[in-house]
């Protein structure tokens, strides 16, 4: 029966193969002294934070779990689960992470979740285990309703979600510098992701493909790797605590919309506007970053990114 269907928990699954690779970076960094740097506070951090968004999907997985069956009664078709239409759902999954990303990028409320993934100033395995523990306040889940309708059962939809993610843990090195040409043409590669954690005005808001790199050179947010990337916030945590590392954005979220003498839209703005944005000007957005790297550095104008 499709209402009884289950797949396997692909993450769980990968768990050894993540920790085997973390340790040969780690090898190869310490053997070879280039291709990345660990701190240990800092891959501490990542690893804690990893551990409770396990915890947070364990305590909060039914969130989504009730709504995408929800969801799913009011299917237009079953499509089954046969090869072709898993690889299918694989490939219109990749896309709605595209926007999803996209979408934890240019709304702050979604920020607020993501920001956790941007907060290490460094790039190695042990960032790609650094994920939110409020995943499931954003509401972002709504993306895949599409999907769902479509005739794409649930489970299959989590199952290659799962597949997405563990895709991209090994593109969070500075291990490898390029893949093949054909292959960065196509896929997402550490030095396409390097990119997305970069604060780098040239860098804001870039690379956000899982998967498929197509996307944002479809959609128009595809830069190359240039110059050096420094990665990290825009304004950084500058502590290890896990904490303020998972919560520090909804805390900010929530002293803006309270701040007196402002009006009613500002205060929806604070929440759902671009992260920078203010009702005085006092941040700056993204593309006032941009903006006002251009002014100084002219030459750097029609740029990819800029």
């Amino acid at each position: 029966m499709m209402d009884n269907l289950t797949f396997p928990d692909t993450v769980q699954l990968a768990v050894p193969f993540f920790i085997i690779a973390i340790l040969l970076e780690l090898a190869w960094i310490t053997i070879k002294r280039r291709g990345g740097r660990y701190e240990t506070r800092d891959a501490m951090t990542s690893v804690l934070l990893g551990a409770g968004n396990v915890v947070t999907g364990i305590l909060l997985g039914f969130v989504a779990w009730g709504f995408y069956n929800w969801v799913w009664q009011f299917r237009f078709f079953d499509l089954g689960t046969s090869i072709p239409i898993i690889v299918i759902c694989f490939l219109l999954d990749d896309l709605r992470y595209y926007w999803v990303h996209r979408f934890g990028h240019t709304i702050r409320w979604a920020w607020a979740s993501h920001v956790v993934h941007h907060s290490s100033q460094h790039y190695n395995l042990t960032t790609a285990l650094r994920q939110t523990w409020t995943g499931e306040f954003t509401g972002l889940m709504i993306v895949s309703v599409p999907l769902l309708l479509l005739g794409f059962h649930p489970a299959m939809v989590l199952f290659v979600g799962g597949i997405n993610l563990i895709y991209q843990f090994w593109i969070h090195t500075e291990a490898i510098t390029k893949m093949p040409r054909w292959f960065e043409a196509v896929m997402n590669t550490p030095s396409h992701h390097r990119v997305h954690h970069g604060r780098n005005a040239q860098y804001l808001d870039a690379n956000y493909a899982g998967v498929l790199i197509i996307w944002d050179k479809m959609f128009g947010t595809f830069v190359p790797e240039e110059e050096k990337v420094d990665y990290g916030l825009v304004v950084n945590l500058g502590t290890f605590n896990p904490i303020r590392a998972a919560f520090h954005e909804w805390i900010g979220i929530f002293k803006d919309i309270t701040q007196p003498n402002i009006s009613l839209f500002d205060r929806f703005r604070y929440a759902f506007a671009p992260p920078g944005w203010s009702h005085d000007g006092s941040r700056d957005t993204s593309r006032i970053i941009k903006r006002k790297f251009v002014e100084r550095h002219p030459e750097a104008k029609g740029k990819p990114g800029l």
